[in-house]
């Protein structure tokens, strides 16, 4: 398998970015000569998090760049060396420097498909020595991007689809490799865009940001522009002092809004004067520095008229405390009798945006009817997903040889499916899915129109069921280590989702108390559970 495949391999993950016990059995197969016995594994998670009944699949690019960087170095298999019992026969270190993923195989959701419990998410076939190394790489990879990735996609379908929605989480997330996928996987949720720059350039999300409390507050007033001369934005005619311009704008501000002309603080008026000459096409103002009312929006609007003198736009403001959605309604309201005082019609328009810890709970506010709100920037809620740390993800055997593998245990939700697997979408007339069904891989595939009778999980009667249409699910990604076909851009991606998500149908989308979306065993599948659990022959 080539690295060249992508340039980030080794940026996913690391070969020994796993558990010991990974190395102890891979060792125990070398001595029992199975190494190379075909094996299959099957990664997957038993419920949907955040009390949902969905999950949005995610962390298969990541996973494919893995494999494709997967070798261990001469510095790994010391380390090994040094873990493992002194006794341990050199030539299995040796075995280990031969490995590669070249005899690996996988089938897999695309990225931003709709997945369900038990519903593989990765299956994961080749010599069994090397698939069992995958396992806790693989975990890692697949579990918290799915997790971010749904977080993600509840808050948009919070937010609905005309809020912007900006993830701010990076210094609020588990360490950089967190706060990277936390960027890469929010954007695939539905985010818009991200502050974190490394998964600009790395992974190609939008980059959004503009300013802090402390570019605000490190000015004083005293300060003199290097350069106060503002070209006009049609690039004709003289230009003009922009700090001048911006005072005698801002006594008429302050008229207007009935303010003295001394309360606005001079520190923050210089903040945003520099701001807005270093990006007069971009300019945002953030106004709860010192005082909304008294300040930070009566500075704002003398740079803003200032700039619209000269033919440029301002792009916003940002609110960062208080009540945000009451301050959006009013920061709005002064717009408007400021835009029709000056007959400035655009500034009626100018993009409000608001952060400060906001949860799912007051993203519902904020996203009510009526809201004036356009931008809401998210960190640690959408990074640290607080309602669930984790998914639990599992990776389990399911094929030895050929021959199925099931772990029968006390808990009965622990339970494993057994054999090499297919599975299916069957969707209503209006192209909803109605459940998912898992089958051995050899069966023939359901059929559009034909009656199919199946075992929904956890039921004690079969069904029947008729779709109008069905949708294979696992898709051939990588065939005996070589890549069958590019992966869809995380832009791709990202649209896949919302497209998913949108067929989906209400009651299984609803945040609280959703409907469970089933998911079904055909009957040869069932009957090889049934006989396994009691012990029978294969």
């Amino acid at each position: 398998m080539a690295a060249e495949w992508d340039s980030e391999g080794r940026a996913a993950a690391r070969p020994l970015l796993t558990d010991l016990y990974q190395a102890t059995m891979a060792l125990g197969y070398w001595r029992a000569g199975r190494a190379r016995d075909h094996a299959e594994f099957e990664l997957f998670f038993r419920r949907c998090p955040f009390g949902g009944a969905f999950t949005l699949a995610a962390g298969l690019r990541d996973c494919v760049r893995f494999l494709g960087a997967f070798r261990l170095r001469d510095a790994d298999v010391q380390f090994l060396a040094s873990v493992l019992p002194p006794d341990t026969d050199p030539a299995f270190f040796e075995h280990l420097r031969a490995l590669d993923c070249s005899g690996v195989t996988v089938r897999a959701l695309p990225e931003g498909s709709l997945a369900f419990p038990g519903v593989p998410l990765l299956q994961v076939s080749g010599p069994l020595l090397v698939v069992q190394l995958l396992e806790t790489p693989l975990l890692c990879l697949v579990s918290y991007a799915s997790l971010v990735a749904t977080n993600a996609a509840r808050l948009r379908l919070i937010a609905g689809p005309e809020k912007r929605l900006l993830e701010m989480g990076l210094r609020r997330a588990q360490g950089p490799d967190g706060g990277l996928t936390a960027s890469t996987y929010s954007y695939l949720g539905g985010f818009d865009s991200s502050s974190n720059v490394l998964a600009g350039q790395l992974r190609g999300v939008p980059v959004a940001g503009t300013l802090a409390h402390s570019f605000v507050t490190s000015f004083s007033g005293s300060e003199v522009p290097s350069e106060p001369i503002l070209a006009p934005a049609a690039g004709e005619g003289s230009g003009v002092d922009l700090a001048a311009s911006v005072k005698e704008w801002l006594e008429r501000v302050c008229a207007h809004l009935r303010l003295g002309v001394q309360e606005p603080h001079p520190g923050e008026r210089a903040a945003f004067v520099a701001y807005a000459l270093a990006f007069p096409r971009a300019f945002q103002g953030l106004l709860d520095s010192y005082s909304v009312w008294r300040s930070g929006l009566p500075n704002f609007l003398a740079v803003a008229l200032a700039l619209g003198e000269l033919g440029y736009r301002p792009v916003g403001v940002r609110l960062d405390s208080g009540d945000l959605l009451q301050l959006a309604q009013e920061v709005r309201g002064v717009f408007r009798a400021t835009a029709a005082h000056f007959q400035v019609p655009w500034l009626e328009s100018v993009s409000i945006a608001v952060s400060n810890n906001i949860d799912e709970e007051e993203l519902v506010r904020l996203a009510q009817e009526g809201s004036e709100v356009n931008v809401i920037g998210i960190g640690t809620s959408v990074v640290t997903c607080p309602q669930q740390p984790s998914l639990g993800c599992v990776y389990k055997l399911v094929s030895v040889g050929g021959q199925p593998r099931m772990k029968l245990t006390e808990d009965p939700e622990k339970q494993t499916l057994p054999g090499s697997k297919a599975a299916f979408r069957l969707l209503g007339y209006d192209g909803s899915p109605l459940l998912d069904v898992l089958q051995l891989a050899e069966e023939p595939p359901p059929q559009a129109g034909q009656e199919l009778r199946v075992w929904p999980r956890g039921a004690q009667e079969p069904c029947n069921v008729r779709p109008a249409q069905v949708e294979p699910l696992l898709k051939l990604w990588v065939q005996q280590g070589q890549l069958c076909e590019p992966l869809p851009s995380l832009a791709e991606s990202r649209a896949f989702a919302q497209l998913s998500l949108s067929r989906l149908s209400p009651e299984h989308k609803r945040l609280r108390s959703p409907a469970l979306y089933q998911v079904a065993l055909s009957e040869k599948l069932q009957d090889l559970v049934d006989r396994l659990r009691r012990g029978g022959p294969l």
